[in-house]
């Protein structure tokens, strides 16, 4: 099977980035600092003019935790609704009860409203306190992807408990595994994983000579060298 390497974009340079490389994914999100927001209209925008292939969204209303009130759940449900009109390929959510076990009930209202576009289930996967459980939720629910570390800080950490969730899941779903993973441990967690996609932010900082601030981007470099590794 062809593997796939999927960058998560923080910015409209991240996207140009994926694009000249012709990422085949990319996952949009604003707000680095708490691991992705929801971005703007304008931000989806722009990137669908921008990216030719495949365009998933976050769906996170805010950061912290992944238990949402009533109104924030609205709030989830209405940018699904205009995410479709947008033509994205795919939305990336994550919704959990207070005792961090997968909200089955919100989820299914979700997966139902977001048809026909890709469901990703993010990194709320990592803090379930039943990883095997949440796996066969999520597969009940028919979410196409599990975005994960394996419970761990980094991927590379987490590789063993990866690899066993991609036996488990036997081709029932996909799980992607993502979290400080880049072209010098690559190989290590594609040997341990057998995983067929990965997710990357491809980051480094660029500074701003001017006025000393500074912002993190796709590197080019980076994804090709990663690209190279799987091959594609």
């Amino acid at each position: 099977m062809s593997k796939v390497i999927e960058i998560c974009c923080f910015s409209i340079h991240s996207v140009i980035n994926a694009q000249k490389y012709n990422v085949k994914r990319i996952e949009l999100c604003d707000n680095i600092y708490e691991n992705g927001t929801t971005p703007s209209i304008g931000m989806i925008k722009k990137a669908r003019e921008i990216f030719k292939n495949n365009l998933n969204v976050i769906v996170r209303p805010r950061g912290g935790n992944f238990v949402y009130s009533d109104e924030e759940f609205k709030i989830i449900k209405e940018d699904i609704k205009y995410l479709k009109d947008l033509k994205v390929n795919g939305i990336v959510v994550g919704i959990l009860k207070k005792d961090n076990e997968v909200d089955i009930v919100r989820m299914r209202e979700i997966v139902n409203l977001a048809k026909p576009l890709s469901i990703t289930f993010h990194k709320a996967f990592d803090i379930t306190k039943d990883p095997y459980r949440s796996l066969e939720n999520l597969i009940s629910l028919n979410v196409d992807r599990i975005l994960t570390s394996g419970q761990s800080k980094t991927a590379l950490q987490g590789a063993k408990l990866i690899s066993e969730l991609i036996i488990r899941a036997n081709n029932r779903i996909i799980i992607m595994p993502g979290g400080n993973i880049n072209a010098n441990n690559l190989i290590e967690i594609l040997k341990i994983t057998n995983a067929n996609e990965f997710h990357s932010s491809a980051k480094s900082l660029i500074k701003n000579k001017t006025d000393n601030s500074s912002f993190y981007i796709a590197d080019l470099s980076k994804i090709s060298k990663m690209q190279e590794i799987l091959k594609i």
